[in-house]
């Protein structure tokens, strides 16, 4: 039996990146980046010596780093190649990962993932069922009609904190635990860190994440020690539940499902679990859309 050695990670990448390389500078004409055209060109494209001098980096350094050598490169000199050679976010995160440096998307409302009509209209189809779509790091990216009545009581938002986007985990741990949606705070919270933990171990130093969890232990002395506590779990199915003023407690069962096109993204739906759960949703539609009071004592305040 042959035995076939493993290649290591590096050796492999390395390759991908010159091909990777090559082939976006092939696409990007000297007229794209308001330069001449010029003579004698024998391949389409921007030469070498002029994307490192439209990048701000030295020939001899580029022509290494397309030529698959084993150099270091930072996350600026990265930049300035990925805005000569015009990539997508895509593109420049397929970029960071050939040449092994974290990608560090800007964490800011205005570069939060595009939903589609696509994924919205799949989300409004599962009505009378809550479903949202959450990133990595909990960021609620879309909703539908009944998860926003569900969690967001009363037209209140859910906090932003310092982000500018809503996000769930600094919601939950930024309000006190009496008026926690999520009823079983000490089971539930706990998994929710994990998984994020899962999620960030693939994104170490990066800022935006690195920026992410140091806010939120600052914030939340409970996130901080549930951090530190190192717990990693992916997500899955699971029963919760939560409370809400006008019709008391739901159990429901939510289940993740991946988005393609959206890496790290997935829409998570909530199903009754049960036939009391499934009418205390449809008096929530029934008592938000027609906006009646509360009867005296009903529901958990």
């Amino acid at each position: 039996m042959t035995i076939v050695a493993a290649i290591p990670t590096q050796r492999r990448r390395r390759p991908e990146l010159a091909a990777f390389l090559r082939g976006r500078r092939a696409r990007v004409t000297p007229e794209d980046v308001g330069m001449p055209p010029g003579l004698r060109r024998r391949t389409p494209g921007l030469r070498r010596e002029e994307v490192a001098q439209l990048s701000g980096v030295g020939v001899t350094w580029y022509t290494w780093l397309e030529q698959g050598r084993p150099i270091n490169a930072s996350a600026q000199v990265l930049d300035a190649v990925a805005r000569t050679l015009r990539l997508d976010r895509p593109e420049r995160e397929h970029l960071y990962h050939l040449a092994e440096v974290p990608f560090a998307p800007d964490r800011s409302p205005s570069d939060v993932e595009v939903v589609s009509p696509e994924i919205q209209g799949i989300l409004d189809a599962l009505d009378p069922h809550p479903a949202v779509l959450y990133n990595a790091r909990y960021d609620v990216l879309a909703t539908n009609a009944m998860y926003e009545r569900l969690f967001f009581q009363d037209g209140q938002g859910l906090d932003t904190g310092p982000f500018g986007i809503r996000n769930v985990l600094w919601a939950l741990f930024s309000v006190p635990g009496p008026t926690c949606p999520v009823v079983d705070r000490k089971r539930e919270l706990p998994l929710m860190v994990a998984q994020l933990r899962g999620a960030y171990g693939r994104h170490v130093g990066e800022p935006a994440w690195e920026e992410y969890v140091r806010l939120l232990a600052e914030a939340s002395p409970e996130f901080a020690r549930l951090w530190r506590s190192g717990d990693v779990v992916p997500p899955g199915t699971r029963v919760k539940v939560f409370r809400h003023e006008r019709v008391g407690e739901v159990r429901l069962t939510s289940v993740s499902l991946s988005v393609n096109g959206m890496p790290e993204c997935r829409i998570v739906t909530y199903t009754p679990n049960d036939e009391e759960s499934r009418h205390g949703l449809a008096s929530l539609r029934e008592v938000t859309e027609r906006r009646i009071p509360p009867p005296a004592g009903d529901g958990i305040r």
